[in-house]
């Protein structure tokens, strides 16, 4: 399998749309990384992002039914593909072993 890098707001993207129990939109992505990192990012920064991910084969995208409230406008869905419930198993499984790389005792120098 190609391997592929994923930039930090590709993986945190990725990971609220693993999340979510249902296909979702920017709008909401964008609200729980917000609420979950307490960081502020801009509509076009999910979207671009989210598009990106579907470029490499990590989500799929349709579009959902019009709404009143969006002016009679259907909203792009996104959800997670094999490939990319892959991607984010190898990055957990590389991030554990990183984290379990570190001895105790550095944390203790560092007053941690």
């Amino acid at each position: 399998m190609k391997k592929t890098i994923l930039g930090e707001l590709e993986e945190l993207v990725l990971l609220v749309v693993a999340a979510s129990t249902e296909d979702v939109y920017g709008v909401p992505v964008m609200d729980e990384l917000q609420r979950l990192t307490g960081r502020n990012f801009t509509i076009s920064a999910i979207h671009t992002t989210l598009y990106r991910l579907e470029e490499k084969g990590f989500l799929s995208s349709s579009l959902g039914g019009a709404t009143t409230e969006r002016g009679g406008r259907r909203k792009r869905l996104f959800a997670v593909t094999a490939s990319g419930g892959r991607v984010l198993l190898e990055i957990q499984q590389m991030r554990q072993q990183l984290w379990q790389a570190i001895p105790e005792r550095k944390f203790q120098l560092l007053g941690i």
